[in-house]
């Protein structure tokens, strides 16, 4: 492998003596590589001095000299010391600062670049913003685009094909993920990780509130069955809030749970995000409920739960190490193209605080 490796350098330095300067994609569907090979064998070369980096390809030392010294108008070849890495993140959400703040502090440990945008509304905006990161220099993508984007089967296609090392962030490929990498947290997992915990203070039926258009929504739900199910209870009820079926406001939404709570059906509940849990938890209170006397809350997130008037336990998933993963993985794939590629799953913590309360009497489970 080593032998076939120097050998198509040496034939890439021979086609840049040539021609002078290379474009990437040309030059690898002409010798029947990817163009991320290439990628990574014009970075080597340059590393060793003898070609120069430019956007989209490569140029020999001689003609990077003459474009440099044939005077201000001509074209410059653009030569950077480290990667640059492109990221798209989804708008608004307060879920997503922690992640790109582990980005921000792994890209400075590895002394690399790193150009944000926000995810466009659709597949086409998307495909955009990537085309303009990728020919403005990204050596390599960390992928956090918006949830939903339609159609899905185009989109994860389109994820696939691109040329440059993608690293999805906090998201899930499927069957066609080609050659895309992973770092995520295990939100199924941190679902488990609350039921089980209000299972062990004796709870018998534990309620599902959860963010319908969240994309860590159905991640969840899978953890919730699956732990009421190997625990032996009952699934439900659940509520799905911020439906577009369901204009009403969260109160209405809410109202459901709110007087199983009071008839004591239901005595615990995870809820997905702070703020809503952080709702419900007033909305108990304006009708003479407590928590956790009433109603035991585990709420996933924990970016503002412990501000909550009764402080929430909550799932902790791992944000600012995802960032950090990501970029870690993107180097170790720029640095060397041949490895496995990598799915990661970073598991979140339970921090317990006074929300879910103490163990339960035997008389009152229900």
């Amino acid at each position: 492998m080593r032998v076939l490796t120097e050998e198509r350098r040496e034939a890439i330095l021979r086609m840049v003596e040539r021609r002078g300067t290379i474009k990437v994609k040309e030059a690898a569907a002409e010798m029947g590589v990817s163009a991320v090979t290439l990628r990574q064998d014009v970075r080597d070369l340059a590393g060793r001095g003898l070609l120069v980096r430019v956007h989209g390809g490569a140029m020999s030392p001689a003609a990077a000299q003459q474009a440099t010294s044939s005077g201000p108008a001509a074209p410059r070849p653009a030569v950077r010391q480290g990667h640059v890495l492109g990221l798209v993140v989804p708008p608004g959400s307060y879920y997503y600062p922690e992640i790109i703040r582990g980005v921000q502090d792994a890209a400075r440990t590895h002394g690399v670049r790193v150009v944000l945008t926000v995810s466009g509304e659709t597949l086409a905006d998307n495909k955009e913003q990537v085309r303009r990161l990728v020919a403005s220099g990204a050596d390599g993508l960390l992928l956090m685009p918006r949830a939903g984007l339609e159609p899905a089967e185009e989109a994860e296609e389109w994820l696939s094909g691109l040329d440059v090392p993608v690293v999805l962030v906090d998201r899930r490929a499927g069957a066609q993920a080609g050659r895309l990498e992973q770092v995520a947290s295990d939100h199924a997992f941190g679902a488990g990780l609350a039921v089980r915990h209000l299972a062990a203070l004796g709870h018998e039926r534990i309620a599902l509130v959860a963010r319908v258009e969240s994309p860590n929504t159905p991640l969840i739900r899978e953890g919730y069955a699956a732990a009421c199910a190997a625990l032996g209870l009952p699934t439900g009820p659940e509520h799905h809030i911020g439906s577009a079926d369901e204009p009403a406001p969260f109160e209405e939404q809410l109202a459901e749970l709110v007087r199983a709570v009071e008839a004591g059906e239901v005595r615990a509940a995870l809820v997905h995000n702070d703020l809503d849990a952080v709702t419900l938890v007033g909305l108990l209170q304006a009708r003479g409920l407590g928590v956790p006397d009433d109603l035991a809350i585990v709420t996933y997130d924990d970016e503002v739960a412990e501000l909550s008037d009764v402080p929430l336990t909550a799932v902790a998933p791992p944000k600012r190490a995802v960032g950090e993963w990501a970029v870690d993985l993107m180097m170790r794939r720029l640095a060397d193209a041949t490895p496995p590629l990598a799915e990661l799953l970073l598991r979140p913590e339970l921090r317990v605080r006074a929300s879910s309360g103490a163990p339960l009497e035997a008389a009152e489970r229900k």
